[in-house]
């Protein structure tokens, strides 16, 4: 069995065409597939990344754009560790849809999942329609974690999207670690002294709720 210290699921979503599947492609197999045709439903692939000195599996969900497979793929959200909301930065339209994704992302996921907004095919400068200060500002103004622009063509921020989800989570994870190790240290201390014992453990309860580990 492969030694990881995290696994994460994240889930790509947002209008057909925008390159979801590109960008999955291009970090997991460092490939651009030419003629790419629409995901069917959904779909996956799995990466293993270093964050410091830990291995963190991804398990990155490719979902379909289209209105016909979006009750499967609300489905999705609810066991999102990170949720990737991807528009075309040369297609108004995909960006215009951007707060019916929204809904469904506070809709159906985790209020503490981490949301990314995430601008594709950034090398098609002179069809853009997008401006990048544009996208910036919706992210800034629905609370995004963060935003960025791709390009999964010539791999443009790929690696740095799925690296930042990493380092992300594992880091917060990590904060959840301390927080359950100290809790159950001072129920120990508590134990040991004669006193009483009244312990909530959220920090756990969150870690199951979130996480799965090894």
């Amino acid at each position: 069995m492969e030694d990881y210290k995290y696994l994460f699921k994240v889930v790509l979503v947002g209008n057909a065409g925008v390159g979801k599947t590109c960008l999955v492609r291009k970090f997991t197999q460092g490939i651009f597939p030419p003629g790419q045709s629409a995901t069917i439903g959904v779909d996956f692939m799995i990466k293993t990344v270093k964050v410091g000195n830990d291995k963190i599996k991804l398990q990155i969900w490719d979902t379909a754009g289209q209105e016909r497979f979006r009750s499967i793929t609300q489905s999705y959200y609810r066991s999102a560790h990170a949720i990737v909301l991807v528009y075309d930065v040369s297609c108004q339209p995909s960006f215009d849809c951007l707060p019916e994704w929204l809904g469904e992302i506070e809709s159906y996921a985790n209020r503490r999942v981490l949301k990314i907004l995430v601008g594709n095919k950034v090398d098609k400068g002179d069809e853009r329609e997008v401006p990048e200060r544009i996208g910036s500002d919706f992210s800034d103004v629905n609370h995004f974690d963060y935003f960025l622009e791709t390009s999964a063509l010539d791999a443009t921020n790929v690696d740095q999207l799925f690296e930042q989800v990493a380092t992300r989570l594992t880091n917060d994870m990590k904060i959840t670690d301390e927080r359950v190790h100290q809790y159950r240290a001072d129920a120990t201390n508590t134990s040991s002294s004669g006193g009483p014992i009244k312990l909530i453990d959220r920090a756990q309860t969150q870690l199951n709720s979130c996480c799965s580990r090894q």
